[in-house]
């Protein structure tokens, strides 16, 4: 788990994918939370749940490099998901991602959630650099990642996004 002043990050464990996928009911009661609407950030994400699922059940090394529940603390509601997209690779890097529903956007939950993983990260001697993409324009996550630390370092292509901007942060001097 990831604490943050106002956010729980917690992993996202075979039981929690297994009660997401059933419902967000199951998931609110196995979490003793609610759920805002639009928790997962945007339609598409539900797709992913069966895919990340499915990785960590062939992998249950990744869980700590994976896929986060964000549950806001004073509301004890489930408002987002993101984490990291694996295990740190051979050169120390890892990408982390976020998204957060709509009713809980503009608060800067999502860039305390994003320190939060950039933070957990550092906190591991064998990461060297922070990764992230956006889409290719300026938009409230570039903003979130500059607020984090990250600095645009151009365009790249993604073979499943196709065009993105990419954003990186070295583990600081000394640490």
């Amino acid at each position: 788990m990831i604490e943050t002043p106002r956010l729980l990050l917690l992993p996202c464990t075979l039981p929690l994918f297994e009660a997401a996928r059933r419902s967000d009911e199951a998931l609110a009661t196995l979490l003793e939370v609610s759920c805002a609407p639009e928790w997962l950030g945007f339609p598409d994400a539900r797709d992913a749940l069966v895919p990340g699922h499915e990785h960590l059940k062939a992998h249950p090394e990744v869980l700590p490099w994976w896929t986060y529940l964000f549950v806001h603390r004073p509301h004890r509601r489930l408002i987002g998901v993101g984490g990291y997209k694996g295990m740190p690779d051979a050169a120390g890097r890892v990408e982390i991602g976020y998204s957060l529903a709509p009713s809980y956007r503009g608060q800067g939950l999502a860039t305390e959630a994003a320190r939060g993983l950039v933070s957990f990260a550092f906190r591991h001697p064998a990461v060297r650099r922070v990764d992230a993409h956006t889409r290719p324009l300026r938009n409230a996550s570039g903003r979130v990642l500059e607020k984090t630390g990250l600095r645009k370092t151009g365009a790249v292509v993604d073979p499943d996004d196709g065009e993105v901007w990419h954003w990186t942060l070295e583990r600081p001097p000394g640490s």
